[in-house]
């Protein structure tokens, strides 16, 4: 076995997943910076292999350990409510080659839920998202609109979407920038950026209102104390 660190572009707000101990086998531990096409494939790969094996890897001899961060190095490293959330522009999941900003999802006077998630059809993001989907229409009672982050490419975020049946989009934030600006993107050395599992509440004004960092031991009740912090907003 060899050590992969995972690491934080910006310490985790949330509880940080650390693997501590993963087969050699299983990922690319290639580390060079330059990024062309063929190595941001093979990253997109290993990003795949490191979800989707992370858990049988753990019960052959890998050690997943949740560490929670305080309060306080959260609270540091989040964008600030009450201003303006970061602004982005990315590829949706829509299936014809447009992009989605901040602009355009603020335009028709709606609360947006803009969830970070770290990829698409993995048990808990899949848990995650169809418990949005079984929730949507009190969101909509509440002008508020469902939207994803992840890493994950605008082709495999619509398979997901499809899949799944979800009356949503997602956005595709490839390297992680975004994630990084929200402050929720973990970063595998040799592996690749992820989204961590938080979720950002988005006034129509396009203020950043409330986070939930604390999202990965709450995923069964996190749409519905969602729903319940918009009613108290809203």
């Amino acid at each position: 076995l060899n050590h992969i660190n995972i690491t934080m572009i910006t310490p985790a707000p949330a509880l940080s997943i650390l693997f501590l101990a993963v087969a050699a086998s299983s990922f690319s531990l290639d580390t060079s910076s330059g990024v062309g096409g063929d190595q941001r494939k093979a990253a997109a790969c290993d990003r795949r292999s490191f979800l989707s094996t992370s858990t049988a890897a753990a019960g052959a001899g890998a050690i997943a350990l949740f560490q929670p961060t305080s309060p306080a190095l959260a609270k540091a490293n989040l964008p600030e409510t009450g201003k303006k959330a970061p602004d982005f522009e990315l590829p949706n999941s829509r299936g014809d080659g447009t992009t989605t900003s901040l602009a355009d999802l603020t335009r028709g006077g709606r609360w947006t839920v803009l969830y970070f998630y770290p990829g698409a059809f993995t048990k808990g993001c899949t848990l995650e998202a169809r418990n949005f989907q079984r929730d949507i229409d009190q969101y909509r009672k509440l002008k508020a609109q469902i939207v994803g982050v992840s890493v994950d490419s605008p082709e495999k975020n619509a398979q997901f979407c499809s899949s799944e049946e979800l009356d949503y989009f997602m956005l595709s934030d490839d390297g992680g920038a975004i994630s990084k600006a929200y402050g929720s993107a973990l970063r595998v050395p040799g592996i690749g950026t992820f989204s961590n599992r938080q979720t950002y509440l988005i006034d129509p004004s396009g203020n950043l209102r409330y986070v939930f960092t604390d999202v990965e031991s709450r995923i069964v009740m996190h749409s519905e104390e969602v729903l319940e912090k918009l009613k108290e907003l809203a």
